[in-house]
C-alpha cells in the first residue's frame, strides 16, 4: 500500500495527514501523539475513527498540524484521519458517517464589528 494523504480543518486549525501501513504510530509535527496532546481526552478524540474501525495498530500516521487551539487541532486531525481511511477503504464511509466523523464542522469565529467591544456585544448602556 502506498501513502494516502488527506486534509482536515476545524476553526482555524489545519491537519494534513499521511497514512501508510505500519504498527499504529501517530507522529504530529515530528513529535509523538502522547507528547503533542498530553490530555487523554484529546488523544481519544484523535483515535476515534481508528478505534471505530478496529485498525488502531494497522497504520502509521504522519501529521502536519498548524493553526487554532488544541481542541480545534484534535478535531481537525480526527476529520483528516477519517477522510484518509475512506480513501483506503470506501466501504468504511457509512460507519464513519454514522459516528459523525465525516462531517466538516464549518463554524468559524465571527469577526469583530466597529463600534462594538466584541462581535455582537454592545457597550454598557445606562439611561442616567
Amino acid at each position: 500500500m502506498e501513502v494516502v494523504n488527506a486534509i482536515g480543518r476545524r476553526k482555524s486549525a489545519v491537519a494534513r495527514v499521511y497514512v501508510s501501513e505500519g504498527s499504529g504510530k501517530i507522529t504530529i509535527n515530528k513529535r509523538d501523539l502522547k507528547e503533542y496532546f498530553p490530555s487523554t481526552i484529546l488523544q481519544y478524540v484523535v483515535k476515534q475513527p481508528l478505534s471505530t474501525l478496529d485498525v488502531v495498530e494497522k497504520f502509521d500516521i504522519k501529521v502536519n498540524l498548524y493553526g487554532g487551539g488544541y481542541t480545534g487541532q484534535s478535531q481537525a486531525l480526527r476529520l483528516a484521519i477519517a477522510r484518509a481511511l475512506v480513501k483506503i477503504n470506501a466501504e468504511d464511509k457509512k460507519t464513519l458517517r454514522m459516528q459523525g466523523f465525516m462531517t466538516r464542522d464549518s463554524r468559524e469565529v465571527e469577526r469583530k464589528k466597529p463600534g462594538r467591544p466584541k462581535a455582537r456585544r454592545r457597550f454598557q448602556f445606562s439611561k442616567r
